[in-house]
């Protein structure tokens, strides 16, 4: 078996069009279509591109809640059947902008796996860069990768962490949706939830870390963060379903903070019919 090139080192978590058509089709740089709904199978991707299914293989199934994380095994076996190697370097892109592809770089990374980084932009960036694009159809077959899961702790945590978390002068809770779901004045998109937030978290929409599709600047990302943050180390994110959380996981590193977790379950869990507390209001 011959030595498989490495790429040389990321600049971050974020990543331009320029950076990765420099070095698409390199061995040990894997590209990873995160897409989902709509533009999940779009009929244009980035050549080689492989299928991170969040929607499928990639999310836990085996319970009501939409895009849990899934176990460790599963999760390293799907690595593998995508070729992803220990040793390669990730780059993942959606069809949105920055959007799933925020979700597949934290699964990755609570996973223990740090050589991956979002596509600033996404598949929008990489097509007004002119940069060349193959049809979707069939996932191209791949030798499979020896990927190994290390979950870290703290990365993904649940509705008791979250609890604590709230109760806890030096932690912040995140909430990424809309401001009118946030204060309860808009319809859930999933019958049954409960309207409102939790008590004691801070509204910071997802799409206000974005301009036209890409991440902002750090120092505005930090300027969006600091004012809520204070003097706090520890930040916990929740959405809808676990999505969008990691938007604002990916701007708080990007800002210089660390010490981040991600609720797994977010709306989709705390807003079902429960003892689980919920208010209404700014």
């Amino acid at each position: 078996m011959g030595v498989r090139e490495l790429p040389g080192v990321l600049p971050g978590p974020l990543v331009g069009a320029e950076w990765l058509g420099e070095r698409l089709g390199r061995p040990g740089v894997v590209v990873l279509d995160a897409s989902v709904g709509a533009d999940r199978g779009a009929e244009w991707r980035i050549p080689g591109a492989r299928v991170f299914d969040i929607d499928g293989a990639l999310s836990d199934h085996s319970g009501p809640l939409p895009h849990t994380m899934p176990g460790a095994d599963a999760f390293a076996r799907e690595m593998r059947v995508l070729g992803v190697h220990d040793s390669d370097t990730v780059i993942v892109y959606d069809g949105a902008g920055i959007y799933s592809s925020a979700r597949a770089w934290w699964m990755l990374r609570a996973m223990g796996f740090d050589r991956v980084a979002v596509l600033d932009g996404g598949l929008p960036a990489w097509t007004a860069a002119g940069l060349p694009l193959e049809r979707g159809g069939p996932a191209p077959e791949v030798p499979v990768g020896d990927f190994t899961a290390r979950p870290r702790a703290g990365f993904v945590v649940g509705s008791g962490e979250v609890l604590a978390a709230l109760a806890d002068p030096g932690a912040v809770v995140f909430d990424a949706r809309a401001r009118e779901r946030f204060a309860g004045t808009a319809p859930e998109p999933r019958a049954g939830l409960r309207g409102g937030h939790m008590p004691g978290a801070v509204n910071l929409p997802f799409a206000e870390l974005r301009r036209d599709g890409r991440m902002l600047p750090a120092a505005e990302l930090r300027a969006a963060f600091e004012g809520l943050v204070g003097e706090r180390e520890r930040l916990v994110f929740s959405c809808g379903s676990g999505v969008t959380a990691c938007v604002l996981a990916l701007g708080a590193e990007l800002a210089g903070y660390r010490g981040l977790s991600v609720y797994d379950g977010s709306w989709s869990e705390w807003g079902l019919p429960s003892e689980l507390p919920v208010v209404t209001g700014d």
